[in-house]
């Protein structure tokens, strides 16, 4: 999943004010929760701060009652890649754009790779509802299709 493949740039001064090792992996489950409990964000940069509170509202925010082990945190990030595709984004501004908003890196050619893989998952859910005659979901699919191979 491309969830795992995710890295804090910023891993070492997370690790500090953490007061203890991290492994570098954005979704790894040490991190999701030092970052939703443990960690003392006050004593990090500005910069940095800011970054880790996006990363947890956009990603570590939701109800349920295992989180931030639930899941939710890597199907939002992948939506949000599927999203940042949809509204034009090449994979190389996507890699940016995760930069600088959460200081998460991600190779563009992983990036890129998701969404040849997306387009192919599609398409797979497009032939089976066209033969369930199941003409709603074979539009919604052939629009997301467009929408990410362009």
């Amino acid at each position: 999943m491309i969830a795992g493949r995710a890295r804090f740039r910023y891993i070492k001064k997370l690790q500090r004010a953490a007061g203890y090792r991290l492994p570098d992996g954005a979704f790894h489950p040490a991190n999701l929760e030092a970052i939703t409990g443990s960690m003392n964000i006050d004593s990090l940069d500005p910069g940095t701060r800011d970054q880790v509170m996006r990363f947890y509202k956009d990603f570590l925010e939701c109800s349920c009652r295992d989180s931030p082990l639930c899941g939710c945190p890597e199907r939002k990030f992948v939506i949000a890649i599927l999203e940042l595709r949809e509204m034009g984004l090449s994979h190389r501004e996507i890699h940016n754009h995760l930069i600088d908003e959460y200081g998460v890196d991600l190779f563009p050619a992983d990036i890129l790779s998701f969404l040849e893989d997306s387009v192919h998952l599609l398409e797979a859910i497009r032939s089976v509802a066209n033969l369930a005659e199941q003409k709603e979901l074979v539009e919604l699919s052939d629009e997301h299709i467009r929408q990410i191979a362009r």
